[in-house]
């Protein structure tokens, strides 16, 4: 996608901080945390919603999930973490492009965050 800037940041046109990569996803911090880790998984295939997600596509976030469980230790995140996706507008997704934030570090309230 053109205009897309989780796209640009997959392709290397914008600059973030890396995390992980492999050849299905990028995980990175987020510029404008709300708990003391804030990462973002994001698939490097462009799909804005689970609504989206196929046979390939529902196997690649399988594998994406189980991938972010093995590397909680590395993440920072040994004792507990969230995993949030917005889907749509009302939901607060900003991006349409499929992403999970990876919440943790510190004890998170419900609701809300």
């Amino acid at each position: 996608m053109n205009d897309c800037i989780f796209c640009k940041i997959i392709a290397g046109e914008i600059p973030s901080s890396k995390v992980y990569e492999d050849d299905e996803i990028l995980i990175f911090k987020d510029i404008a945390p709300i708990a003391k880790i804030h990462l973002l998984c994001v698939p490097k295939e462009h799909f804005a919603y689970l609504s989206e997600a196929d046979g390939a596509r529902a196997q690649m976030l399988g594998r994406t999930l189980t991938k972010i469980a093995g590397l909680r230790g590395r993440l920072g995140l040994s004792e507990g973490y969230r995993l949030v996706i917005n889907q749509g507008e009302n939901a607060g997704q900003s991006v349409h492009h499929l992403h999970i934030h990876i919440l943790g570090g510190e004890p998170l309230p419900w609701g809300g965050q």
